[in-house]
């Protein structure tokens, strides 16, 4: 296999840190996941932004398929070229005029296509191809068929509709695309629980490490916007905890500049009671919509009406809200 193809197999199982969290939102790509790896599918749908753990959830399905024990690959359509896409796919060269197969060394395994949306016309042609093949082979020969994950940080929608991406082959790879939210539109809750899992996971990894993180600490990560999402929020905390090496407690003044020094305007904190809760999960929902009701609400689960009786209720005032 070329270089920029990785062959692993199956690897201790630890937290899934795309999956982490209590919202209603969150539990229900959970168990999404859950049933998706229990059905044995061979073909799976991650789309969301970049650091949301695509690629996490992706070794996650295939640990708990009935794949496990067989090779896991990936393959980053994004930042390799065509012709080598063409050998780690299909290992023929990309001007064949054949080989349109998935490769033998997965054995039934797993392979994970990563930024699928960037595969030329061609290839799309030629996976799209490879899966009826290996569908059709497998049913031939009853045994099970290989596995293909696929994600994009695109919208994979509005790919079909500008011409950019097959149709046919969107539909194939997934009846119904896991959206992995990004972490600014998820709830404060849950960004604390995230922070405080990926602190456990860091840790673990770093000797000498604190036992402990700070409320303060935690609350400047949680009022934190997190462009690059869990990608960036694991590497600011790997800093963090390398700073604080030797202390018992990870505060804030360990964390790097950018965070010690975030100003947002407001007074950051942790919601206590269940109010409080409510009151933080609405204000983040509506901030995530850009402050469109009627879009929050859906996103909330409740309805629009529902919405505006608590926004008055919580005195949640918002400048520029129009009536949408």
């Amino acid at each position: 296999m070329a270089h920029r193809l990785s062959l692993r197999l199956q690897r201790e199982e630890s937290v899934v840190l795309a999956l982490v969290g209590t919202s209603p939102a969150m539990r229900e790509l959970a168990a999404q996941v859950e049933l998706l790896t229990g059905s044995g599918r061979p073909t799976a749908l991650i789309v969301g932004e970049s650091g949301t753990g695509k690629g996490e959830i992706a070794e996650h399905i295939h640990a708990r398929s009935p794949r496990s024990r067989l090779p896991f690959l990936e393959v980053n359509c994004a930042t390799t070229s065509a012709a080598i896409l063409a050998t780690e796919l299909f290992g023929v060269a990309s001007d064949s005029s054949s080989g349109s197969c998935l490769p033998d060394a997965l054995q039934g395994g797993t392979i994970f296509v990563d930024e699928v949306s960037d595969l030329s016309n061609e290839l799309q042609s030629r996976l799209l191809h490879a899966l009826d093949e290996s569908a059709a082979r497998a049913s031939a020969s009853d045994v099970a068929s290989v596995g293909v994950v696929a994600a994009a940080s695109k919208d994979l929608v509005n790919e079909v509709n500008a011409h950019r991406f097959r149709e046919d082959l969107y539909y194939r790879l997934s009846g119904a695309p896991l959206h992995v939210p990004p972490l600014r539109a998820r709830s404060r809750e849950d960004l604390a629980e995230l922070i405080y899992a990926a602190f456990q996971l860091v840790t673990s990894r770093i000797a000498g490490s604190p036992r402990e993180i700070a409320e303060d600490a935690v609350e400047r990560l949680v009022a934190h916007p997190w462009p690059g999402n869990i990608r960036e929020l694991r590497n600011i905390l790997e800093r963090a905890v390398i700073t604080a090496r030797g202390e018992q407690v990870l505060q804030w003044v360990h964390l790097p500049a950018e965070l010690r020094e975030l100003d947002t305007g407001e007074i950051v904190y942790i919601p206590r009671t269940l109010m409080d809760m409510e009151r933080a999960h609405i204000h983040r929902t509506l901030h995530a919509h850009s402050l469109n009701r009627t879009h929050a609400a859906r996103d909330l689960g409740i309805s629009r009406a529902t919405l505006i009786r608590k926004i008055k209720e919580y005195g949640l005032a918002f400048h520029g809200v129009g009536s949408a």
